[in-house]
């Protein structure tokens, strides 16, 4: 905007013409002709065009889907610049550009009404709360629904439910400090719609994996129409206030026009073959399962990436991006995945973006997009492999030889980088909370309205003798310890721990691992919502327990891998002991009936602060891991240690607390009822 005119662009480069359409509070429609071109960019200014004034682009020019040219002026379409995003979509069938056939002729029927619009946005200057550049190995991710998370928060006022200002509530984020949560994990707040496939069974998306416009927040987040922008930076200021980075799960692989026989509502009418993967026949190179790609090697989506990142880190205070199916963003033409590719470059090569916290989801939706452990030295990685073998370890199914890779950073994957690349989960919104995980053997998706078919059928869970709810104490006391010893090994595991929301006090979405739909009429408060008046608040203590055990011990979250490395004692930072307290040797590492490993972190070269300076403290731990059932074990103390050790945190009491008693000798024999996870600190 320029005084009382704003000023057009829209990238349509194979365009013959170009008209910017005026949309008034009636519908009526103004449309102007954009007559300057430039680099195949249609722009020019317009006269008392103001902030709010809705608006939306025809393209005219060649129909030629063979070519992957379907500009098609009786679309009007969305800005894929816009800052704001008004509406939802009507009739699919007056969205789609073609008439019948993908392939065949064009569809003369107009769009207008049934497609939402773009709102001229007035620019802003950053916002004013501070930034936080958290050391990595000092983060606790938090991943959460910034619609679910509130929507029947007792201490948030009710039209603050579900929205971004809910988020910014003082007692929200007060949950959040007490926790020890230093990072939140925003599911997509990008402006984003329903799918025609999910919209044809009556169901809307609710995890917002559709993005409609890459730089506008989510309207339905708001609590004022129009003020997402304002909210926004609302909630981002109160996180950062309370020492909390915003993290954003961004969407940049796929859009909301699904296919070739999907909508035209935005990039496809403007530049299908710059914005979209097209083999050579026009059509579609799905490797993210939602029927199409972003094709991240294009100048313009490059440009288009990049501008969005920097939006939202420079003018909305976003401290890092986690990026959705990263994979597909770095395999040119949809070939071999290649870390080094256009926009990945482009990122980290960028003064700004380099300085955010940068998380890739390793994978896409084909075999060949797997690539954990691939991506490049300043990127950090969901780590699927930490949390199939966790979950594996403790359901009793494997030994003990993975788990210690796991629970010392992932070397083996991120060995070019630090431990705190490795981002540790359990669980995540795609699969069972941690409460399901033990309580169901298989996935009850059937309220999705797809008969079941979606989500994963493996997931790795139990339910310890009974399918879902029971009122079997055995069965309730034995699915607590589970959930007690994963969430622990989580919270105590070298890396950047994942928690998932609601994990932390039992939140349970029935058996459904899939959850991220909706029926469309659904209010929010109805959305997959987290009970908070049901939580259970020992569990809750348990976890802050387990984080403040991270926190208050460096040797739990050490910045540089193992590595055998002397210290001040003259020995190695890590020893592995098996239950007979002896180190453990190849016999014991590929033992497949194995089910104890006892870590010795050897912290007496720790610094801590003083007043001085800094000072050397002993900061050593032996943790003991036991999966199987009741057993006598002999602590793993290494022979040149010859002090008493002390019981710091104890995963078979509901809140952590070990039971009173004092130190024991190094050598102590202990017996453990079941599954257990120790920690023991020296104390002499």
């Amino acid at each position: 905007m320029h005084g009382a005119s704003t000023r057009f662009a829209v990238h349509a480069p194979d365009a013959e013409l170009v008209q910017v359409c005026l949309i008034s509070e009636t519908g009526d429609e103004t449309r102007i002709d954009l007559t300057q071109r430039t680099y195949g960019i249609w722009h020019g200014v317009v006269e008392g065009v103001g902030d709010g004034q809705k608006y939306g682009y025809r393209a005219h020019g060649r129909w030629d889907p063979s070519h992957g040219l379907r500009l098609n002026p009786a679309k009007l379409l969305l800005d894929p610049w816009a800052r704001r995003m008004n509406g939802g979509l009507g009739d699919h069938e007056a969205l789609v550009s073609h008439d019948g056939d993908p392939f065949g002729g064009p569809s003369h029927r107009d769009s207008l009404g049934h497609t939402p619009l773009s709102l001229v946005t007035a620019d802003h200057t950053p916002t004013s709360g501070p930034r936080i550049e958290r050391p990595w190995e000092e983060t606790v991710v938090y991943e959460l629904h910034v619609g679910s998370f509130t929507a029947r928060h007792p201490d948030v006022q009710s039209r603050y439910r579900g929205t971004y200002l809910g988020l910014a509530e003082p007692a929200v984020i007060g949950h959040l400090v007490r926790l020890g949560v230093t990072a939140v994990e925003l599911l997509p707040v990008h402006a984003h719609l329903t799918e025609a496939t999910v919209r044809s069974r009556g169901m809307r998306n609710h995890w917002g994996y559709s993005t409609a416009a890459f730089f506008a927040p989510h309207p339905g987040y708001a609590v004022e129409p129009g003020a997402e922008i304002t909210e926004f930076r609302i909630m981002v200021d109160a996180l950062h206030a309370a020492g909390i980075e915003v993290i954003l799960d961004v969407v940049y692989n796929h859009t909301c026009e699904q296919g070739v026989d999907g909508i035209s509502l935005s990039w496809r009418g403007l530049d299908a073959p710059g914005y979209y993967l097209l083999d050579t026949e026009g059509r579609d190179i799905d490797l993210t399962g939602c029927g199409n790609t972003v094709d991240a090697q294009s100048p313009i989506t490059v440009r288009m990436i990049g501008d969005s990142l920097r939006y939202w880190a420079q003018k909305m205070g976003v401290d890092g991006f986690r990026f959705d199916l990263a994979s597909a963003l770095g395999r040119p033409a949809g070939g071999k995945f290649d870390c080094r590719s256009s926009v990945f470059s482009s990122i980290t090569a960028d003064p700004a973006l380099s300085r955010c916290k940068l998380i890739a989801e390793p994978w896409d939706a084909t075999p060949d997009g797997y690539h954990v452990g691939d991506f490049g030295t300043q990127w950090s990685e969901w780590n699927d492999q930490y949390r199939n073998t966790v979950r594996r370890f403790w359901n009793g199914d494997t030994g003990v030889r993975d788990l210690a890779s796991r629970l010392t950073g992932s070397e083996d994957l991120f060995a070019d980088r630090r431990p705190w690349a490795s981002v540790n989960f359990v669980t995540a919104h795609d699969g069972f909370t941690a409460a399901d995980l033990v309580s169901y053997t298989r996935k009850h998706n059937e309220d999705n309205g797809d008969d079941n078919r979606d989500g994963a059928d493996h997931n790795d869970s139990v339910d310890h003798g009974v399918e879902g709810p029971t009122n079997d104490v055995e069965i309730i006391a034995a699915r607590s310890r589970h959930v007690r010893a994963l969430l622990a090994t989580l919270a105590l595991s070298t890396g950047t721990p994942m928690l998932t929301a609601g994990d932390e006090f039992g939140h349970t979405l029935g058996g459904n691992n899939n959850a991220y739909c909706v029926p469309e009429h659904t209010p929010s408060e109805d959305a997959w919502p987290l009970d908070w008046g049901t939580r259970d608040r020992t569990l809750t203590a348990f976890v802050t327990r387990a984080l403040d055990l991270r926190r208050a011990s460096p040797a739990l979250r050490q910045p540089e891998f193992f590595e055998g490395r002397r210290t001040p004692t003259g020995h190695s930072d890590l020893v592995w002991f098996g239950a007979d307290g002896e180190e453990m040797d190849d016999r014991g590492w590929y033992d497949e009936s194995g089910r104890t490993l006892q870590a010795w972190i050897d912290g007496s070269d720790i610094r801590s602060h003083t007043e001085d300076g800094f000072a050397l403290t002993d900061d050593s731990r032996l943790l003991v891991f036991h999966s199987g059932g009741p057993i006598d074990i002999t602590l793993g103390c290494p022979e040149w240690f010859y002090g008493f050790l002390l019981t710091e945190f104890d995963s078979t009491s509901p809140d952590g607390a070990p039971a009173a008693g004092g130190p024991i000798s190094g050598d102590s024999t202990i017996t453990l009822s079941g599954p257990t996870l120790l920690v023991f600190r020296t104390v002499g």
